[in-house]
């Protein structure tokens, strides 16, 4: 802490790839930060540092990716603390890398705090190993979700574990105007279904890609003639938009369909969920949204996150989208048409529960930060 000036905090997560999930999860908890700590100095640790400069220009942006120990290090000397996270970060092959940083930072005595971070699969040796050795020096660890805290605990880590929420649950959306859905191409008066897709990657390395695009498609199609809706697809991030027009390519109804082209920021989607009359999606952030808003969904899950998230919200969810589900979906589909009116004040209730448990983060760096002021000011007034 600098004479007279806050804290100076480093923040290192998946930013600055241009994957508006991570984008939302650093809005949120740069916004808590800045409630929390206004004068603080904070460092994002970020893919692309230009990227991130731009999108909140109240923050410094550094490289970490194939930058040495010696740079690094120079950089974590400034801190008074270290945060990591939010999201899924810490998973087989990934988790390693990131924790090269968080060591070098360790070494030099920084406090650490994990921030609302997602954990898993973890079954190399390597990552579960520095996972266990890493956070095991931790000042505080918070985890967003049941499943985390289990493959911490199996990953044989003894520290206490605070289970919270996604930050992305502390965002507040921006008006996304209906002359925006004009623009791309979305006619006044229809109904309007919002779809998420994804690419396989390393967090969904089993799809069977033109399976899921045919399941994906025969339940747009449906849609398109059960309520006589327009199909936007909405990409989280860029390779969605591949995949968006491999799914509009099955579809028998495509020319009912449209995908966002142009590029909103996180508040914006959020607000963008409003116009959906219904949403069914793969992608964690794109389902949250639609739970903030109201919105009926229906998650595909293709991974523990998505399925936690359903159970957390009492969403039905069926597991995995293989072509041998297909029945089972439309009529979960259907059935979510049917009943949204119903379902709607229980999803809300338990969407407040989560709200409010993404505010147990902030409490807890609320704690770490205090800890750390006063131990500041004992040094300056020694």
């Amino acid at each position: 802490m600098r004479d007279g000036a806050g804290l100076t905090i480093g923040v290192l997560g998946s930013y600055g790839g241009r994957n508006l999930g991570d984008e939302a999860i650093l809005t949120g908890l740069l916004a808590d930060l800045r409630q929390q700590e206004p004068n603080a100095r904070i460092i994002v640790f970020s893919r692309n540092p230009a990227h991130t400069a731009l999108a909140h220009p109240d923050v410094e942006a550094v490289p970490w990716e194939g930058v040495s120990r010696v740079d690094s290090s120079a950089i974590l000397a400034q801190l008074d603390l270290l945060i990591l996270g939010g999201g899924g970060i810490l998973y087989d092959k990934e988790a390693r890398r990131y924790l090269r940083v968080v060591r070098v930072a360790q070494e030099r005595g920084l406090p650490l705090l994990t921030y609302a971070v997602g954990v898993g699969p973890l079954t190399e040796g390597v990552d579960t190993g520095m996972v266990r050795e890493t956070l095991a020096g931790a000042t505080e660890l918070t985890v967003r979700d049941q499943e985390s805290r289990m493959v911490l605990e199996e990953a044989g880590l003894l520290n206490p574990i605070t289970v919270t929420a996604d930050p992305a649950f502390l965002l507040e959306p921006e008006e996304f105007p209906a002359s925006w859905l004009r623009e791309e191409g979305v006619p006044a008066g229809t109904r309007l279904v919002g779809l998420s897709v994804r690419e396989p990657g390393r967090a969904a390395e089993r799809l069977d890609v033109d399976g899921y695009h045919r399941l994906l498609a025969q339940i747009s199609d449906f849609l398109v003639h059960r309520i006589d809706a327009y199909v936007l697809f909405v990409p989280m991030e860029r390779d969605d938009i591949r995949h968006s027009h491999g799914v509009m390519s099955h579809m028998v109804a495509a020319e009912r369909g449209r995908i966002l082209h142009n590029a909103y920021n996180p508040r914006q989607v959020l607000g963008l969920m409003k116009h959906f009359d219904l949403a069914v999606g793969m992608r964690l952030h794109f389902l949250i949204f639609a739970a903030m808003m109201g919105t009926p969904f229906l998650p595909l899950p293709y991974a523990g996150k998505v399925f936690d998230l359903a159970q957390r919200l009492g969403v039905p969810a069926l597991r995995g989208v293989e072509r041998e589900v297909e029945g089972p979906l439309l009529a979960e589909v259907d059935r979510l048409w049917d009943e949204r009116e119903a379902r709607a004040d229980e999803t809300a209730r338990r969407v407040a529960a989560v709200c409010e448990q993404a505010h147990g983060t902030s409490a807890v760096t609320r704690g770490v930060l205090e800890s750390i002021r006063s131990r500041t000011l004992t040094r300056v007034g020694a």
